[in-house]
């Protein structure tokens, strides 16, 4: 991303709505991997994952930027241009969700057949 210190779409100081997708933890659903996004930090399931739901918030609340939720991983993704970007300003901690949290996740509602509901 060009100028990392002020980004329209993206808010450094917005805290991580959570350690799991708001949505599936609503539901009792599970996810695969999880993306934040940048703007208001509403974190949701990937788009492999049943649901897709940070993809859904995207598009109904208009935000473009997420970044994964994931540990070791620090990348943006654009949901208008559907650029990735390696790199991007640094969000306010946390930055991945809980380190003992399986993927997929969390454990006790992920079905054995799981790879089967993956999109």
């Amino acid at each position: 991303m060009s100028d990392k210190a002020q980004i329209e779409g993206i808010d450094t100081t917005v805290a991580p709505s959570g350690p799991g997708c708001v949505e599936c933890d609503a539901s009792q659903g599970w996810w695969l991997h999880l993306r934040r996004c940048a703007q208001c930090g509403h974190v949701g399931c990937c788009d492999s994952s049943p649901s897709q739901h940070a993809s859904k918030h995207a598009a109904s609340s208009g935000h473009p930027f997420a970044q994964s939720y994931e540990p070791g991983e620090s990348w943006f993704y654009n949901y208008r241009t559907e650029d990735m970007y390696g790199d991007g300003p640094e969000l306010t901690a946390p930055h991945h969700h809980p380190l003992g949290q399986t993927v997929p996740g969390p454990r006790e509602r992920v079905p054995a057949d799981w790879q089967s509901h993956l999109n």
